[in-house]
């Protein structure tokens, strides 16, 4: 999952928003360094990963990517999964429409960054400015995200390459997603994940 979809289960576990938003850039037992709140919201997003990655959908997704796409086929799903949860948000989540979701989660977030991982601080500069997360909706915008992910760490550069693999089997990836994500969201809802 990536930052749309985690700030959405977040919200259906009524986890922090922050913790799970700013998981990827925390290392160690976040206890010894956050609130009781923020910490539990991280280790809720490191296991949202875990058991998105494990799940038989998902690993049936990852064989639809070319072999030299196919190492970083993980990554390029969190943000697929991102994709179709934005094209999709007013079924999924037909209570709040998704920019008013995503001005209440900014409010609660941007206040309380200030001691969090610089990075961190400026993902959120041009997370909420440029709108990602709504633009997550258009496919095309899609080829940007990936691009972007890949100039900032070379080692993933195949990443850009992913763009294509995501247009073919797009009705796959569609198809896959809607089985597995309202499981998630009743999880959430159960707090069970």
């Amino acid at each position: 999952m990536n930052f749309l979809a985690h700030l959405h289960l977040a919200s259906l576990a009524n986890s922090s928003l922050l913790g799970n938003l700013m998981a990827d850039f925390v290392r160690g037992n976040p206890h010894d360094a956050w609130s009781p709140a923020v910490a539990e919201g991280i280790l809720l997003h490191r296991r949202i990963d875990v058991l998105t990655d494990s799940l038989p959908e998902v690993r049936l997704a990852r064989r639809h990517f070319r072999d030299e796409t196919y190492r970083v086929a993980p990554i390029a799903l969190d943000v697929i999964w991102d994709h179709f949860l934005a094209l999709h948000w007013d079924t999924l989540q037909p209570d709040i429409a998704l920019p008013t979701f995503l001005a209440s989660a900014q409010l609660q977030i941007l206040p309380n960054i200030a001691n969090t991982p610089a990075h961190f601080q400026n993902l959120n500069r041009s997370l909420w400015q440029e709108r990602w997360m709504e633009r997550y909706a258009e496919a095309p915008y899609l080829q940007h995200v990936l691009r972007a992910m890949a100039l900032r760490r070379p080692r993933l550069a195949a990443l850009s390459a992913t763009y294509q693999d995501f247009v073919d089997n797009y009705h796959h990836f569609s198809a896959i997603f809607t089985q597995f994500y309202p499981r998630m969201m009743a999880q959430a809802r159960q707090n069970t994940l």
